[in-house]
């Protein structure tokens, strides 16, 4: 399954450890949601990079005190209908300030990966290989938007507003 980052295909990095399997010390691993919550504490420890799988019917905010920890948060999308997982990702991104990679997994169309982006999902696991490039091109066809997103652009208006001239303290003036 194809792995699209930061508008570029690439080979994902990570080892998908099952439920029962030993998580080894080094590189990087990405784990069930139940698995990880397992061994939270014991995980923090490891010298390489920890991912958690976690499905959209889950409490984001379970994962909070973890998000330190974590290189790679994987938000599940059971179908094209449901939503949740867009705000989930709004929410690690802009509440719980979550910097590692993003990544949508599941049922993730080629229609919605401007949307994804958007919202603050930075990776995409791609089902058919021939749609990759479509999903890297998605990211490059609008330039523009109108309202600010968890991506950082800033909406037409707020590129229209020039910031305001710094204001003249008279108080201070007088009593230096």
């Amino acid at each position: 399954m194809p792995l699209i980052k930061n508008a570029a295909e690439i080979d994902d990095p990570y080892l998908r450890a099952l439920d029962d399997a030993p998580v080894p010390e080094q590189g990087a691993v990405l784990l069930p949601a139940a698995r990880f919550l397992a061994d939270a504490q014991d995980l923090a420890g490891r010298s390489g990079q920890t991912g958690v799988i976690w499905r959209n019917d889950r409490d984001i905010g379970e994962l909070a005190p973890w998000l330190d920890k974590l290189s790679l948060v994987a938000l599940v999308f059971p179908t094209f209908r449901d939503g949740r997982a867009y705000t989930q990702a709004r929410l690690l991104r802009e509440r719980y300030r979550f910097r590692g990679e993003l990544r949508a997994t599941g049922d993730v169309l080629r229609d919605q990966f401007l949307f994804l982006h958007r919202s603050g999902f930075d990776a995409f696991e791609v089902k058919k290989p021939g749609d990759a490039q479509a999903f890297i091109d998605a990211i490059h066809r609008y330039s523009v938007f109108y309202q600010p997103a968890a991506d950082g652009e800033r909406g037409t208006l707020w590129r229209r507003i020039k910031p305001a001239p710094a204001r003249h303290n008279a108080v201070n003036e007088f009593t230096s």
